[in-house]
C-alpha cells in the first residue's frame, strides 16, 4: 500500500507523512528529499543551476522510482509535483495507492509560509504577506484542478498534527 500526500507548499506534508508512516510501520519518503539525495543538490540550487524544467523533468524520473518502488509507504510530494508532465496520470494510476490532498485556506498558507519563505526557492523572494496571498491564491486557483482530482480531501486550517494524522487513519480504514 501506498500513501500519497498532495497539496500545496507547506500544508504539513512532510512533518504528518513522517507521523504516519511510523505509526503503520511503513517507509515514509519526501519526494524533495529524495530527489535532493540522487542529485546531491538542494532544491533552491538545483533551481538556481539548471532551472525549473530541469528540476520538474528530474522530479517526474524520480516520482516514477518511488512509485515502482514494492514496499508499503507513504509519500509526500512537492506542492508542484501534481500539476507537471503526467505526474498526476502516474500518481492516479499507481497500483494500491491511497491519495489525499491536503487543502488549507490561503490565509492559513501564507501565515505558515511567510516564516519559512528563505527555504522555498518559489517565495524567497516575496516581501510582503499580502504578495505572497496573491501568489499563494493564483497557484491554488491553478492547481486546484490536478489537487480536486482526489476524493480524500483533507481540510488542514488549524489543525494539530495528531489529528490530521487520525483523520488519515480513519480514511483509510474505511
Amino acid at each position: 500500500m501506498k500513501v500519497i500526500l498532495l497539496g500545496y507548499m507547506g500544508s504539513g506534508k512532510s512533518t504528518v507523512g513522517k507521523e504516519l508512516a511510523s505509526i503503520l510501520s511503513y517507509n515514509f519518503i519526501d519526494l524533495d528529499d529524495y530527489i535532493v539525495k540522487n542529485e546531491k543538490k538542494s532544491i533552491p540550487e538545483i533551481f538556481a543551476d539548471k532551472g525549473e524544467v530541469y528540476f520538474r523533468k528530474r522530479e517526474y524520473h524520480y516520482l516514477q522510482e518511488v512509485l515502482a518502488k514494492k514496499n508499503d509507504l507513504v509519500l509526500a510530494l512537492g506542492g508542484g509535483t501534481p500539476c507537471y508532465g503526467h505526474n498526476m496520470d502516474i500518481i492516479k494510476k499507481s497500483v494500491h495507492s491511497s491519495i489525499f490532498y491536503f487543502k488549507g485556506s490561503i490565509e492559513f498558507l501564507t501565515e505558515r509560509l511567510f516564516k519559512e519563505k528563505e527555504n522555498r526557492p518559489l517565495i524567497r523572494h516575496m516581501e510582503s504577506t499580502e504578495q505572497l496571498q496573491e501568489f499563494i491564491g493564483k497557484h491554488l486557483f491553478e492547481r486546484g484542478f490536478y489537487y480536486n482530482q482526489t476524493n480524500n480531501i483533507i481540510d488542514i486550517d488549524n489543525k494539530p498534527v495528531k489529528d490530521i494524522v487520525e483523520e488519515l487513519i480513519f480514511n483509510l480504514l474505511k
